[in-house]
């Protein structure tokens, strides 16, 4: 089987459920960003994070693949999806591995600039795609229906990604880059 189709060279491209849209149609950029944000976190999960939490990160490249797939879909087809769509018991599960991170480190005394171990930079990367994906998704949410537990996840994983962020450095006996607030 060849990978490329040419049905995308006239600027378009499929959605599930049979329509074709413009590639730079919103719901394109958005479900694009999330599988970049996929990606990223793919590199998170390979820059040698903690232990305990690399299943969690390829879980999360998991629910990202099934939110990008839903919002691949022609409204109104989402039934020809054959997975089930992030739901509360995602989003619930996100927010106990945040309790659980946070448990473990220190209280934050001022903001945080990206770095310290690799891990920590790739997971910070994360997060700022993460954020974008989900400014993606509310605006594609302003023209078309998109479940309102998808921006939840989103805006859970966000945190997530910070705290593993800061967790990666902590494990690693690194301390966070305090942000310097400059004097006027």
């Amino acid at each position: 089987m060849k990978i490329y189709t040419k049905t995308g060279d006239d600027g378009t491209t499929g959605l599930f459920g049979g329509s074709r849209v413009r590639k730079d149609d919103l719901r394109v950029e958005a479900y694009g960003t999330v599988d970049e944000l996929d990606a990223v976190v793919g590199v998170a999960a390979a820059s040698q994070p903690p232990k305990s939490i690399t299943a969690q990160l390829v879980t999360i490249q998991g629910d990202l693949f099934v939110i990008g797939a839903e919002l691949a879909c022609t409204p109104g087809k989402e039934d020809k999806l054959r997975v089930s769509p992030i739901g509360t018991v995602e989003i619930e599960r996100l927010e106990g591995w945040i309790d659980e991170s946070e448990a473990e480190l220190p209280a934050l005394k001022s903001f945080v600039l990206p770095g310290g171990t690799p891990a920590s930079a790739a997971l910070h990367h994360g997060r700022t795609v993460c954020r974008r994906a989900e400014r993606c998704v509310l605006r594609l949410s302003a023209e078309s229906p998109v479940r309102g537990n998808i921006l939840m996840y989103l805006n859970r994983l966000s945190d997530l990604l910070f705290s593993f962020a800061r967790l990666a450095n902590h494990t690693a006996g690194v301390n966070d880059i305090p942000w310097p607030p400059q004097s006027p």
